[in-house]
This record gives C-alpha cells, structure tokens and sequence, in this order.
C-alpha cells in the first residue's frame, strides 16, 4: 500500500473509532468484517468443492409496503406481500447453519415492517444492512438501534430537495430523509447513505462537494448504484449513456484515494471489469413473497420459502436459479435487464416453470418492453482500481473466485 492510499483509507477508517462506541465497533468488526470473511471464505470452498450450493450473503425484502412511490422502482406500488416474521426468522436461523451472518435488509420501506427489530434483537450474532428511505428514523428508532449494536441504516438520498420529491414524488423528502440522517449521527450509529445514479441527479451527486457534505453530516461510506430503469414506470430516459456510466467510474476511483468516507460499489473488480453479484452466485434474494430470485429487480422465480423457511437449503439449489447464473454469465458481463434484455426474456420464456413474484403481476411484459440501455461493462476502458486498499478488498472479500472463467 502507497503511504498516500495508507493516510486516505486510515482516516476514513479513524473516522469510525472516532464518532461511535467500542460496542458498536466491536459488533461491525466481529458480527460484519470477521463473520464475513468466513462467510466468504466457507462459499468459495462449496464452490471448490462442488458442494450444495448456499450464497455468501442475501438480500430479504421483507415487504412490498412504502411511504413512499420512487420512479422507476421495482417494488409493485400499493403491493401488500411481505414475508411472515416466521419466514424472516427461518431464514436467519437457516442461513447461520451455512456461515451466512450477513443480511441485506429491503423493501418497501422496511421500517414499515413490524417486528423486524425484535428479530434483528434475536439474531444478536448476525449484521444487518437497513437500506432505508430513512424519512421513519426518529431519534427513538435510531437509539433502538444503537441498543442493537449490529444494524447499519444505509439511508437512500435520490438527489437533492427539488430532484428528491420529484423522484419520489413526495414532498419534503430530502429535508425529511436528512432528519433521519442526523437522528443517526446523533445515536452514534455505523451508517451510510446510497443513491442510485441517474441522468437527472448526476450532477447532484457525482462531485466532491456532495461527498463532503453527507460525510459532515455522519456517514461513513458512501454507496453509488447506478439507475436501472425497471417496474412499472421505468422511465428509460433517465438511465445513464455510456460517456455518464465511465464518468461515474473514474469519478470513484479517483475519489477513493482520498475521501473522508469510504465509497463503495458492487459493479466492477479489482481491475475495473464489470461484475454481476447474481451470477457469481454471491447473492441471491428473498421478495415479500418468499421467492428466491436472482437479484432484487429480477422478480420471476421457480422456488419459495414454506412458512418456516426451513427449506431454504433445498431451494437455494434451484436448478433455475443455477440456469440463469451459468447463461446470464455467459451473456454480459453486465446488467442483463439493461443491455440484453431481449435475452433474459429469450431465457425466461425458456422457463415455463417461472412465474411473476409480484403484486402487480406484470413483470416478464414489462421485460418485453424495455430497450436496450448502457450497462456498466466498460470493456476496454475498464479502470482499475487505484487505491490498493481497495484493491485488496475486491480481489479478496468480493470477487475472488472465477465467475467468468
């Protein structure tokens, strides 16, 4: 590591030992950092070994239900699924049998959810990740969590005041998201803040000043997604060009050399190649109706959970779900839904056994009707990542196994 990578990475890091208590520190690095590297360590040997198949991590959305109605978001508006408070604790309990103590908590909102906390409390041993609109973090719910102790909220900011209630087509949203943000601060709480990256925010979000500012107001890592224009109301217009999806990936790699916060992605390796979590078999999902799907946006599915969850194990070797990691690899190694999408419907209509997962019931016409969009495959102006700290990271914790041959 270069002395400039070690002050950057150092300082961010500070940051934390810095603003939380030894508790919560102690929780992130034993429940999140340690637990996860075995977690990952425990997939790549059943990969190694062609053992039955189970995902390092999962995403649970655990309800269709929000305060909220974002464009271009997945999640059926007005749905009412969710998954029961057995199903969730199944699939917790489930999953720790096979190393699994890290959870991707979604929706909806999933402050919306009730008894989620209490089953957060149970699972003392795991870490979870909140991705939250944050507009219900009081300073009662942020000091539950600090009680927790193994809760991280990743909080959604989709742009600024004027760009937030338009997106998600509320009022007072940025003014009521950063109440949340600040209940958080105030808790001491490990938290982020996430935002999907559009034509119509780029210029809100992609620039040091931003970063600066959610840092000042107590995040710890930043999470820059980029917009994948799907659900009912897709608005295609507002993906990014290929030029925007380049400026966003030099704009990371050179801003992690030295940010005050850490900044992630889940797009591109070590050397700056595009990724896809799903079809390395990383991480799969669980909707609001107990389907394993491939990823949160790809909601056609074969399996689901019964009303414990104690099947999980048989379902996570969906001959479906391998199906679609070894084709869809062998596709892009991008976003299908957004460069391919002819093919994952060619796939998909090849599966007569999958069904819609969703309230709305709509979803493989919706595919049929999406037009190809750039993804984040770069090919040969892939670029790698130029701070070794994170470098290691991605070779070693995220993408350290052969998805692509």
């Amino acid at each position: 590591m270069t002395l400039h990578d070690y002050i950057a990475t150092t300082k961010a890091a500070l940051r934390i030992f810095q603003v939380t208590t030894p508790r919560l520190i102690w929780k992130f690095m034993y429940n999140f950092v340690w637990r996860s590297y075995r977690s990952m360590d425990a997939f790549e040997k059943r990969l190694a070994n062609d053992d039955p198949f189970f995902p390092a991590f999962l995403m649970i959305s655990v309800t269709e239900t929000c305060n909220l109605a974002c464009k271009g978001c997945w999640v059926s508006r007005g749905g009412r699924k969710q998954l029961s408070v057995k199903q969730l604790d199944g699939i917790i309990r489930e999953g720790k049998k096979r190393g699994a103590y890290f959870y991707g908590i979604l929706g909806g909102e999933p402050l919306m959810y009730k008894g989620l906390l209490e089953v957060m409390e149970k699972h003392s041993d795991c870490y979870f990740q909140l991705f939250t609109n944050g507009t219900l973090i009081t300073d009662d719910i942020a000091m539950r969590l600090k009680k927790l102790g193994n809760v991280t909220p990743l909080i959604s900011i989709e742009g600024l005041e004027e760009e937030s209630d338009l997106r998600r087509q509320r009022d007072d949203v940025f003014d009521r998201t950063l109440r949340g943000v600040r209940a958080c601060r105030k808790a001491k709480l490990i938290f982020g803040a996430a935002c999907s990256i559009c034509m119509s925010n780029f210029d809100d979000l992609v620039n040091r000043a931003y970063i600066e500012r959610i840092s000042k107001e107590g995040a710890m890592y930043l999470w820059y997604y980029i917009y994948r224009p799907v659900g009912s109301e897709p608005n295609v217009e507002n993906a990014l060009t290929q030029d925007k999806i380049f400026a966003l990936r030099s704009f990371i790699a050179e801003q992690r050399k030295d940010a005050p916060l850490f900044i992630i992605d889940t797009y591109w390796d070590d050397k700056g190649k595009a990724m896809c979590p799903g079809a390395t078999g990383m991480s799969h999902h669980i909707s609001p109706s107990g389907a394993l799907e491939f990823c949160p946006p790809f909601q056609m599915a074969t399996d689901f959970l019964n009303e414990d969850a104690s099947n999980l194990a048989e379902i996570c070797n969906s001959a479906f779900l391998a199906r679609m990691r070894r084709k869809i690899a062998e596709t892009t190694r991008g976003c299908i839904l957004m460069d391919s999408p002819d093919k994952l419907v060619e796939l998909l209509e090849g599966e007569p056994e999958a069904v819609d997962t969703t309230s709305r019931g709509t979803v493989l016409e919706e595919y049929r009707k999406m037009r190809p969009v750039a993804s984040h495959d770069m090919a040969e102006q892939a670029i790698p990542e130029q701070n070794v700290f994170y470098r290691f990271l991605k070779k070693r914790y995220f993408f350290g196994f052969g998805a692509y041959g």
